[in-house]
Formats: C-alpha cells, structure tokens, sequence
C-alpha cells in the first residue's frame, strides 16, 4: 500500500485551507451618527469575526485607509451619478488615479462596481451606458498598471422575469438582450462574478417563512429537473443561474452582493429578532457547508450579507433602520455565526457606579492612554465620546478623585481607559481615531487609580 509524501499532504492541506475560506462578507452602510470611526470598524472585523470581506457603497477614502494592511477584502462602488463619466477613457482613467491608486494595494480592493441595481432605478441613458462603463473602466484600470481589480455591477432581482420553477428562471427580455447578455459576455472575457442580490425578505408570505427562512418545510418540486428546494436562497440563485445559463453564460460565477433580513419593522409580523437570526444564522451555516445548490452544487458563493450596522439615519420605514447585525457599539443585535469562537462583545457598562474609580493594578493588566503626540482638541473629543456612552466620568469631574483642572492628557486618560476597560479590553477598543495606544504601564498617578 502506497503512502503519500510529506510534501504532497502538505499540498493537499493548503489546497483545503483554500477552498476553505470564509468569503463571507458584509455591507458597511454609514448612514448613521452614532457609528464607529472605520479604523474600529476595520480592527474589530480582523478581530472578532469571521468576516474577510466588506463591501461599501461609495470610495470613502477614510474606509479605503482604515482597511489597509488588514487583509480584508474591500468592494467598492462608484456611484449611478458617475456612470455617464465612466464611458469616457480619460475621465475613467482621473477617477482611478483619484480614488484607487492612493490605496491600492496597501488596501486589499477586490472589485469595483459600476453602481447600485441601475436596472432597477436608473434611467434609460444611465442604464445603456452601464456596459460601456464597465468595459471603459475596466481598460482605465489595466491601462494605469492595475490588473488585479475586478469591474463589475451588483442587481436587484427585478432583473428576473420569472423565478418560480427556478429551472424555468428567466431574464427580462429587454434587460437581457440589451444589456445582460453584453454584461455576461464582458464578465466571461474578464473571469468577473455577476453580482446579485436575493432577499427572501422580500417576497415574505406567512404561508411559507418556513421556506423563506431556512427551518424544517415541504420544500418547492421543481418537476422540470425533478429536484427538491429546501429554501428560497437557494430556489432564487438557481433561478438566476438558469437564467444565464439561457443566453449561453452558465459558466460565469455569482457573487451575493446582498441578502439579509430586518430584526424590527413597523409592525409587519415578517420582521422580529427570531426570524433576522434564522434566516442569517443558517445562511452562515449554509453557505459553510459549501454545499451549493441543487444546480449548482458544491459551488461556494463569496456572500456580502446586508448589514454590518443598525443605521439610524436611513430614510424609509422603521425596517430601513434595523437591518443590522450589530449595534454601533458593536454589541450583536443577535447571534448570526460570525463572530469568531462563539466570543460576544462586552458592551459598555450603563450609568451606575458611585463615584467608584476602575479596578486596582492587576498582574498582566493593560491600559489605554493618550499617545505622546496626540492634540488636546483629540483628547477633548475622546472624553466627550466616551462620557457619552454610559461610562462612569464621576471620577473626572470637579471633586472626582481623578480631576486634574488644565490637564485634559491626565483627563483624556481616566476616561479612554475606563471606556477600554469598560469593553473588553479589545486593542480595537483603544484605537480612538489613532490617538489611543495600549501600554502595560499603569498610568495611575496620586489618589487617581488607573
């Protein structure tokens, strides 16, 4: 009997780390005016989670640098309003150099989308330059020496004319001949997904959310290829890779660019905590499994769930706001599977505490303290911050045992410990817009312990 070499289980085990990656990614939306800054956002999902991926919906360049160095995989999208720009060489070209070049590769920029479902809200002239873009985009970049940037373009499914058998899921017609099957093509030529994005939420009826949300149902007989769909996700991606499969391009990947479901809405029974971590949490699982799909299977699909943060400033119905797996403090709004080691966040402790200076010096103990060249107008915004988010700053005020007048560095000190002690103790949770450093020097000075 034959035994494999050293060397060739060695292969064989990177070749599994490999095909073992998450690609589970997340929408980081900013409409919001109580989130994190992104250089916390970008620490805590390196940390925390198993997510290797975020997709944005602009080319912030504060986002773009807070990502650098991180290893994880960032999307960005120009805006529909660029896109009649983007069909001209030159000015492609200016808004590579203007908005990739500065963080490339220092950030790990994976794709770049030509806006945001133009088929379902642009106008006619935005969505018959939408292929033209893609391709003039696509030379911009090449021609400015970056070759390892995808170009394409995320679609609601109001794309699909039909769905339901998912073997019979067919494209609009006009959509289809005009601009899909020229996107297809273009995407064949470049090895780029097509992006969609599925929301069972969407097509919500009480009499199947079973099927809608990943638990045990009778499933949907497609009688045409005879199989068995257990839930929707599954049932709408084939529908769409029967579909293109129609106008001849089966072979080329899907991206998930969103999916997701709201855990609060204005009283619309779909929407509750329960049916939010059914539908994620067994999606993570499902898309672990890396089973695929009835026609596609064994396919592993990169996945961008919809969204990092409950968003208090989006406009629309309560739902609009809710769609988030954590809370801006990075408290989970439920368990979705992405956090690493089944590890939750500590949220900072609320009100309370009598006046009570944090825990005396403990072996091993860390602190967070001001950096040597951080400006006191920095440190003012840090004590501010944090006085605001439940932290105890008895201690810091005029008669506190820590109050140190016309000294806002010993100040700025309590309070960005307190607020890391107070979370965790993550590295992340020091970071403060990079004036904050982790030191094992206790900084307690006089009667003011640290």
């Amino acid at each position: 009997m034959s035994t494999l070499s050293p060397h060739l289980i060695l292969l064989l085990l990177l070749f599994h780390l490999a095909v073992t990656v998450n690609s589970i990614g997340v929408n980081y939306g900013t409409l919001g005016d109580n989130l994190p800054p992104p250089t916390t956002v970008a620490n805590f999902l390196k940390t925390n989670t198993i997510i290797d991926r975020v997709k944005i919906y602009d080319v912030s360049p504060q986002i773009l640098q807070a990502f650098a160095n991180t290893g994880i995989a960032v999307t960005v999208t120009a805006p529909n309003g660029d896109i009649a720009t983007l069909t001209n060489i030159d000015s492609a070209r200016q808004w590579v150099v203007r908005n990739i070049k500065p963080f490339h590769p220092m950030t790990k920029i994976n794709y770049i989308l030509v806006g945001s479902e133009v088929l379902h809200w642009g106008d006619n002239n935005m969505i018959h330059s939408l292929v033209p873009a893609m391709r003039t985009l696509h030379s911009a970049l090449l021609a400015e020496g970056i070759t390892d940037i995808k170009v394409t373009t995320a679609h609601s499914l109001a794309i699909m004319r039909s769905s339901i058998p998912p073997s019979a899921g067919q494209f609009r017609p006009g959509y289809a001949k005009h601009v899909l099957g020229p996107m297809l093509k273009f995407l064949k030529e470049t090895k780029t997904p097509f992006m969609v994005n599925p929301y069972p939420y969407f097509g919500y009826n009480p009499k199947n959310v079973n099927f809608a949300l990943f638990r045990p149902n009778h499933g949907l007989f497609d009688k045409n290829t005879k199989l068995t769909y257990t839930n929707q996700f599954d049932a709408l991606m084939d529908a769409v890779y029967s579909a293109m499969k129609g106008l001849g391009y089966g072979d080329v990947d899907i991206v998930v660019g969103e999916t997701g479901w709201p855990s609060v809405c204005d009283g619309w029974d779909a929407c509750s905590v329960a049916n939010a971590e059914s539908y994620n949490g067994q999606l993570v699982r499902h898309l672990e499994e890396g089973r695929g799909t009835p026609l596609m299977p064994n396919r592993r699909f990169e996945t961008y769930i919809f969204a990092l943060f409950n968003e208090n400033q989006k406009p629309g119905p309560i739902a609009e706001q809710n769609w988030g797996l954590f809370r801006p403090d990075f408290t989970p709004v439920y368990n979705s599977g992405i956090l690493r080691n089944g590890q939750k966040p500590v949220a900072p402790k609320r009100g309370g505490g009598g006046g009570q200076s944090p825990s005396p010096v403990v072996g091993g103990q860390k602190w967070c303290v001001p950096k040597a060249e951080a400006s006191n107008e920095a440190l003012q915004a840090n004590i501010n911050y944090v006085c605001s988010q439940g932290v105890d700053c008895k201690p810091i005020q005029p008669g506190g045992v820590c109050y140190a007048p016309n000294n806002v560095k010993a100040l700025a000190t309590y309070a960005m410990n307190a607020y890391y002690q107070a979370n965790g103790k993550h590295d992340f949770n020091c970071d403060f817009s990079h004036s904050g450093v982790v030191t094992s020097i206790n900084p307690s000075h006089d009667n003011c312990r640290i």
